[in-house]
């Protein structure tokens, strides 16, 4: 397919995300291979946080590696009963199990289980960064069958936004519109853990069917359950201008982790500094109430001792 933007790759890159790229593993998967001296940078052992520059020879347990130079997006009709998940501990089908494909790529979000449509699979870290995250506002639409009518307030309630309870977070408005009596048609612009049937499950319904079928400007159209596709070069040029301005928390986080919060699923660094900014900032508020009734608490101790002892005067 198309090669890797070469305006879009810094001249040195940081050795997980080279080790990355080649395909090796994943980047967390890389540091722990880093810190075990299993990786050498010019022949000497490399250390967590390092550099790759043009030129350097990268070992991985004694094999040679270099990035993967074709850059691969695929578009795939996710079937039901997929999940998609490298674990297998529970005996589920993944969708790489159903896409065999011959080198590594990870997808760009998820759709749960029971849910089914458009995913896209790449080996590009940065446009998954650029894609999904939240504060980027990209598109996705859905459609979705729902138990009951849907109605005028439903849609209102919808897309006005909601509070779920469970993630403890408001949802964003979003557009909705009506499909039949018991579907309707949803666009969202962030991706919270199992989100529309979270705010489905808040207005008192079920749903009985989830069907992703576009991605910013990649759209599912005729394409089979359980087959994929390469994007076309139109789709991709279209798609890197609508990603130029898009923000990749990666670039200017290179050293910081990614946060994982288990109810809202996972959230970029720059999100991640917002909430433990506020939890922060409510430690102070806390621990400046405690010293300010300790100060009391210590103000009052000679009148408290005084009425104490004029008690246990004798009469």
């Amino acid at each position: 397919m198309q090669k890797f933007q070469s305006e879009n790759q810094p001249e040195d890159v940081r050795l997980n995300k080279y080790i990355s790229d080649a395909g090796v593993c994943s980047r967390r998967e890389a540091d722990r291979l880093i810190t075990e001296g299993r990786v050498q940078i010019d022949g000497k052992p490399a250390t967590l946080g390092s550099r790759v520059v043009p030129g350097m020879q990268v070992c991985v347990d004694g094999k040679n590696i270099t990035p993967e130079e074709e850059m691969i997006l695929l578009a795939v009709n996710k079937p039901r009963g997929i999940v998609c998940t490298t674990d297998t501990r529970w005996g589920d089908r993944t969708i790489y199990d159903l896409m065999n494909y011959p080198k590594r790529i990870f997808s760009i979000g998820r759709l749960d289980k029971e849910s089914e449509g458009l995913l896209l699979m790449t080996n590009n870290g940065d446009i998954l960064n650029k894609i999904m995250r939240a504060g980027n506002y990209h598109e996705k639409e859905y459609v979705v069958t729902i138990d009951k009518p849907v109605t005028e307030a439903f849609l209102k309630k919808i897309s006005g936004g909601l509070y779920l309870k469970e993630l403890e977070v408001r949802t964003r408005p979003c557009k909705v519109s009506a499909v039949d009596e018991f579907t309707f048609r949803i666009i969202l612009t962030q991706g919270l853990n199992r989100q529309i049937r979270r705010m489905c499950a808040a207005c008192g319904c079920q749903v009985t069917s989830l069907k992703r079928v576009r991605i910013m400007n990649i759209e599912l159209g005729s394409l089979e359950s359980g087959v994929y596709r390469n994007v076309t070069q139109e789709e991709y040029t279209v798609l890197l201008k609508a990603l130029k301005d898009s923000t990749n928390p990666g670039e200017h986080q290179r050293h910081m982790p990614s946060f994982q919060n288990p109810k809202r699923g996972n959230l970029f660094f720059s999100e991640a500094k917002e909430l433990t900014g506020k939890s922060h900032r409510k430690k102070e508020m806390f621990q400046a109430a405690t010293v300010k009734r300790n100060s009391r608490t210590e103000n009052n101790k000679p009148e408290n001792n005084k009425k104490q002892e004029k008690r246990r005067e004798p009469r």
